[in-house]
């Protein structure tokens, strides 16, 4: 049975990518680039979902 327990790593991964389908994400990043979260989610399908690219994407 699995502890549930996510490593440093895990989290560290999680973060570094945009759940481009997952409505907080796009919320989140939407806020924080000041774009809709259409836009973010437009820049994850042009650029995939690592998070520095798809913020340099949108101007940030």
């Amino acid at each position: 049975m699995a502890t549930g327990k996510k490593t440093a790593r895990g989290r560290k991964q999680d973060r570094a990518r945009v759940a481009g389908r997952q409505k907080h994400e796009l919320q989140y990043e939407s806020k924080k680039t000041g774009r809709s979260a259409a836009a973010v989610k437009k820049a994850v399908k042009k650029v995939g979902n690592n998070r520095k690219r798809v913020e340099k994407r949108l101007g940030r």
